[in-house]
Formats: C-alpha cells, structure tokens, sequence
C-alpha cells in the first residue's frame, strides 16, 4: 500500500486542480494528480527539422524554441524536465497528462514552434520547418539516464570531418 503525501501547487490547467504527489516506496516519484487520477506519464521526444539539416545553430533560434517550450508546457498543463536543441535535432524530456497522447502534443509543438519561428526569422522557404516523422519512448527507471544523456547530447555531436569513413 502506498502512502501519498500532496503538495498544492498552486496551478490551474482548465478549471481543474493540479497537485504534485510523492509516493512513498523505494523508489522516490513524483506523481502529479488531476480530478479523478494520480499520474506520471513522462516521454523522451526527438524530432529533426526538414532534410536534416542544420538550421538550429543560431542562438537567437535556439532561445525562441526554448521560450516557445515553455509557453505550450504551460498552456498545456506539461513539465518539461529536460531539453538539448542541436544543430539537427531536438531533444525533449517531457511530462503529458493523460488526458492528451504524444501524438496529439508532439502535433501541437511542432506546428506552434514552425510557424513562430518561420515568422520571427524570416530564414526558412515554404512549406514545413520540422521533418514529418519523430522519435517518442516512455520514460520510467531509467530517469536519471535519460536526464544525463539529454544534458550530454552536445558531447555526442560529431561534425562530418570528424567522421572517418572506412
């Protein structure tokens, strides 16, 4: 049996109430609450912008993208935990109430961040900023890991003439 222990935290997403539980167990974890269910739907999401390429560098970019994070997160009602935005890819360490898919956010993120930063930069053709497809995977155990590998994805980048090919 767990014993839970909730802390208000003061926030409204659509009227309802949304509190921040700890469980008790082994395994300390934070659970979120809405009206009538006790959560902790967490996702690691990765996406490329279209063609892969490397459009992401300017910082001016990057700070946009981050800023717009946040606003979805809070209109939405998501705690973003974690985010790294390459030069080719995005990651983000995202927690969705269940009463909205990946699928469904994923869209939302993609077209709300496409269309600001189309307007703001006036750098990109027509037609779609972000790839068609994407990378999504639940996190559970392993928080911690995904956490570091997020922070640590600059280290990971290789430029091509770092490359040797055999």
């Amino acid at each position: 049996m767990c014993a839970f222990k909730s802390v208000a935290l003061g926030f409204y997403n659509h009227l309802q109430r949304r509190e921040e539980v700890t469980i008790d167990m082994s395994i300390r974890t934070k659970c979120y609450q809405l009206k009538h269910c006790t959560y902790d739907c967490s996702y690691h999401i990765v996406w490329t912008p279209r063609y892969r390429g490397k459009v992401l560098g300017d910082a001016y970019i990057k700070q946009e993208l981050k800023r717009m994070f946040k606003q979805i997160a809070t209109w939405k009602g998501l705690t973003l935990y974690a985010w790294h935005i390459g030069d080719e890819h995005l990651h983000l360490y995202i927690g969705i109430p269940p009463k909205y898919s990946a699928a469904y956010i994923i869209q939302v993120l993609k077209a709300k961040t496409s269309t600001w930063i189309k307007k703001r930069t006036k750098k990109f053709p027509k037609g779609a900023l972000w790839g068609r497809g994407y990378f999504v995977s639940t996190v559970g155990a392993d928080e911690v890991a995904i956490k570091k590998y997020i922070r640590n994805q600059q280290h990971h980048q290789v430029s091509m003439e770092q490359m040797k090919f055999l």
